[in-house]
């Protein structure tokens, strides 16, 4: 029963943090996981915040549109991704 509810909480924070990504690539043209962590519960496991950054891609809202370091102490400056949003033509 335990992976079950797990794989619940799984798919609700991907299906928020996918929002959120959209979201804040929308807002100011790009996103990279700092700003997902900022803006972001916790996940429950570390993968979890690449897979909704591959289901963001997967849905086309975004693209790649670099690297650059990342600003948080515990990444010690390990370079992230930097991603662009998907303008849709209207």
């Amino acid at each position: 029963m335990k992976a079950a509810v797990l794989e619940e909480s799984r798919e609700l924070w991907l299906a928020d943090a996918v929002v959120v990504i959209h979201s804040i690539a929308n807002e100011r043209g790009t996103v990279d996981a700092d700003d997902l962590r900022r803006e972001m519960r916790p996940p429950a496991h570390a993968n979890w915040s690449g897979l909704a950054f591959s289901r963001a891609l997967g849905r086309g809202y975004i693209t790649s549109h670099g690297r650059k370091p990342s600003t948080f102490k515990s990444r010690k400056g390990a370079r992230i991704d930097v991603w662009a949003a998907v303008r849709s033509e209207s």
